[in-house]
């Protein structure tokens, strides 16, 4: 069957959007493949699509709970049986049945630390996979070497899996970062799909502020004039809950959202949010990456992202419906301070990796324990990032090889360990300084974004604050306080069945 038959008869389409039609074809052709297609282009259907046209066991590995569960959803509501997923909240009598009945799904969705168990390496290795998927894959960079540096070892499973065909999908990567992911994956001779990041119907306006006091003030008033729905970006959990209870005192469907909340609630919030029970979310970056919500029409940053990547993936997710939406960035010049804080606490410093170095020295053949790996950074000083980082480059040098320390020579080893830490410390400091020279720039604004992406085509109206824009364009046309209330939902019930999703009862048998 033709693939545009295929479309229609699974998913009702008639046509490819841009790009999707290439990087299938060249999936099927069993080639290693990097596709950056931009939000709301269809991504998910570049591994879809060919599990109908022949391919057996697709492994897809999903960076957040929330996004699995999300993409589960819709194939199931599509009518599709043979879709799992497997993460760490799982039962584990749930994920032992699961394993046992791998076989018979097509559709198999993990998180990058569910892939380290042993377990579930020897079933997949039990599968002949057609694919595997790293779905986000800038998150290999722009997470794994920081505070999720299982996303590193994703080359290392695929090598341990038989080496199946891998498709890298991202919505935005530099060149630098697009190196990265496939040198991490280990690409071979990969077939390079590149589209624009640009999103022509999201406006971009920034505003320069004199104090914290005048941005409260700004963010205030467009919370409340803007048509909604919007996400509010903070770099903090407190300030992101301190914005939302002051204009939940006003509008009263407003919540923060943040990686310190307890996952049922977390859960609870997207759902609200998609189902249109909420106008606002105020949120840390940890929200909004893959929500499937077509209609957010603004998204405002009160506090700056560290990098270019980070600004544009956040606000992507405003106008996937294709309808006009709006970013504003809320600036001031303290703002700076921030990401040099966040850098400077990311990562260990000299004085902590030598004390970890010499308490390491005296404990050769000690083992430790998953919940030692956890908290032993405490001791030292280091934070949970700091520390993920370090003992990550512990394993990398080989200190310490599947939880024992080994016998190692401190100093060579300490130095390798203090220089890569400077580099990525370097790394960290010129990519902030990319984003606040952006912020800085007297120019379109949408010019300066794609030229640091090798792009030039930004001819757009409306384009930019800059190149000028009607505000009043992006306002409420009506009062949402005054919306009529809206039909009463069981979150009880909704809650029960987003927490049991990714272990569904597999008495269904589903096969392929």
């Amino acid at each position: 069957m033709a693939l545009t038959d295929l479309l229609y008869k699974h998913f009702g389409y008639r046509e490819f959007r841009q790009g999707q039609q290439e990087i299938i074809l060249d999936v099927l052709e069993g080639k290693d493949v990097f596709a950056m297609l931009p939000t709301g282009a269809g991504k998910s259907l570049c591994y879809q699509l060919p599990a109908y046209a022949g391919l057996a066991h697709i492994l897809i590995v999903s960076p957040l709970v929330s996004l699995m569960e999300d993409q589960v959803q819709q194939l199931k509501a599509q009518g599709e049986k043979r879709v799992v997923a497997l993460n760490g909240f799982l039962p584990f009598e749930k994920r032992i049945s699961i394993l046992k009945n791998l076989s018979r799904y097509t559709f198999i969705y993990v998180s990058p630390e569910i892939l380290q168990n042993k377990f579930v390496q020897d079933a997949l290795t039990q599968l002949d996979l057609g694919l595997m998927v790293v779905d986000e894959a800038h998150c290999i960079s722009q997470w794994g070497h920081d505070f999720r540096t299982d996303y590193l070892k994703l080359g290392v499973i695929r090598d341990k899996l038989g080496k199946p065909p891998v498709l890298a999908l991202t919505a935005t990567a530099t060149d630098e970062v697009r190196n990265d992911v496939m040198d991490q994956l280990h690409m071979k001779i990969p077939a390079i799909h590149i589209h624009s990041v640009d999103r022509p119907n999201i406006a971009i306006k920034l505003d320069k502020l004199p104090s914290l006091e005048t941005k409260i003030q700004a963010l205030k008033r467009y919370a409340n004039e803007l048509e909604g729905p919007g996400i509010i970006y903070f770099s903090s959990r407190n300030w992101a809950d301190r914005i939302a209870k002051e204009l939940n005192d006003d509008m009263k469907t407003v919540a923060s959202y943040h990686a310190g909340m307890e996952q049922e609630d977390r859960l609870l919030i997207q759902q609200q949010f998609l189902n249109d029970e909420l106008s606002i979310v105020c949120s840390t970056n940890a929200f909004g990456m893959g929500i499937n919500k077509s209609n957010i029409r603004f998204v405002i940053h009160f506090h700056p992202p560290a990098t270019i990547e980070s600004y544009l993936q956040e606000i992507g997710r405003a106008g996937r419906d294709q309808n006009q939406a709006i970013a504003i960035h809320l600036y001031t010049e303290e703002d700076e301070f921030l990401p040099l804080s966040f850098i400077d606490g990311e990562l260990p410093k000299e004085v902590q990796i030598k004390e970890v170095m010499r308490d390491l020295s005296s404990r050769s053949g000690e083992t430790y324990s998953s919940n030692q790996i956890e908290s032993e950074g405490a001791k030292f000083g280091l934070n949970e990032t700091a520390w993920r980082y370090l003992f990550h480059r512990l394993e990398v040098e080989g200190v310490i090889e599947d939880k024992v320390i080994r016998s190692f020579d401190v100093d060579s080893t300490l130095m390798k360990i203090i220089d890569e830490t400077e580099i990525r410390r370097k790394e960290k400091l010129a990519k902030w300084f990319g984003f606040k020279s952006w912020l800085e720039e007297e120019q379109c604004r949408r010019k300066g974004l794609l030229v640091r992406f090798g792009e030039t085509n930004h001819i757009i109206d409306p384009c930019c604050d800059y190149c000028g824009l009607n505000l009043e364009d992006y306002t409420a046309s009506y009062d949402q306080s005054d919306s009529s209330p809206q039909e009463e939902f069981d979150w009880d019930a909704e809650l029960k069945r987003m927490l049991t999703v990714c272990g569904e009862d597999t008495s269904e048998k589903p096969t392929g």
